[in-house]
């Protein structure tokens, strides 16, 4: 049933704090209503799993009538199924798809109202191990799809007068990591297209914001990389000291997609418990 989500799954301590992962169920993302979203037409990218399927399990909540895609037919049947979402397979890096998909969608709704480019892979790697295809696989990842999901949706959103595209970048490249260079240089194009798009699409009712995510833990993170030190070296560089997670970026999502918003484009709206200030 599409219109009560949180998360409820494994937990484990991690450097003394318990954290949680885990499938979608009912109860979270309807203790704030935004009246604006219901009925409205959402799309998110990458949505089965991690960030993306906090997004869809917010906005179903909210009553939109919510797409996603991915190229994880497995899971993102999961996520549909707890969501009450409509999941359609999608290649994101294969831009013939995407447009065919996107219009597959907006012959059945009438066009997107909101769209939501969060789909990315923050892999690893020195500056060493970088090919010519490695490169342009991360910018296909990370980067491409966010501009031709966005070039796909504007024609209808213009006809209306109204739309709001939300960006997925990080604060990664405000750090300066090291062994993210793909990844970090497409999250840094990803804030200056976000505001050239702003000023391009602001006459026709068109809002264009990003989200700048710091540290979030998904079940991903909690595999790959989480150890007791890495959460102790994040709760002492961020303001606040308590873990994020997808919720915290699923919540700022919906504002933006909302008119709550209405006054906002071309911003970064930073995520990161005050990761960033040091």
């Amino acid at each position: 049933m599409a219109g009560r989500f949180a998360r409820q799954g494994a937990r484990r301590r991690v450097g003394g704090s318990l954290l949680s992962a885990g499938a979608i169920v009912a109860g979270s993302y309807d203790t704030v209503l935004y009246r604006s979203l219901a009925d409205r037409t959402v799309l998110v990218t990458g949505g089965a799993s991690g960030i993306g399927a906090e997004i869809v399990a917010a906005f179903a909540a909210q009553h939109a009538r919510t797409f996603f895609l991915d190229v994880d037919e497995v899971q993102g049947r999961t996520t549909a199924a707890a969501t009450g979402a409509d999941f359609r397979v999608c290649d994101l890096t294969d831009i013939a798809a995407l447009r065919t998909t996107i219009a597959a969608i907006e012959a059945e709704t009438g066009g997107i109202d909101v769209l939501v480019n969060n789909a990315g892979r923050d892999d690893r790697h020195s500056i060493a191990e970088v090919e010519p295809e490695s490169w342009r696989r991360a910018l296909a990842l990370n980067l491409d799809h966010q501009f031709f999901a966005t070039q796909a949706v504007v024609p209808r959103m213009a006809e209306r007068g109204r739309g709001a595209v939300v960006m997925l970048g990080s604060v990664n490249w405000m750090r300066g990591r090291p062994n993210f260079i793909a990844y970090s240089t497409a999250k840094a194009a990803i804030h200056g297209m976000t505001r050239s798009l702003a000023r391009e699409l602001g006459p026709s009712g068109i809002r264009v914001n990003a989200i700048a995510p710091g540290a979030i833990l998904t079940e991903r993170q909690l595999k790959l990389w989480t150890t007791p030190e890495k959460n102790q070296e994040f709760l002492d560089l961020q303001a606040l000291k308590f873990r994020l997670d997808a919720g915290h970026v699923a919540r700022m999502a919906l504002f933006l997609g909302s008119d709550e918003s209405a006054g906002c484009t071309g911003a970064n709206f930073v995520v990161d418990a005050g990761l960033t200030q040091n």
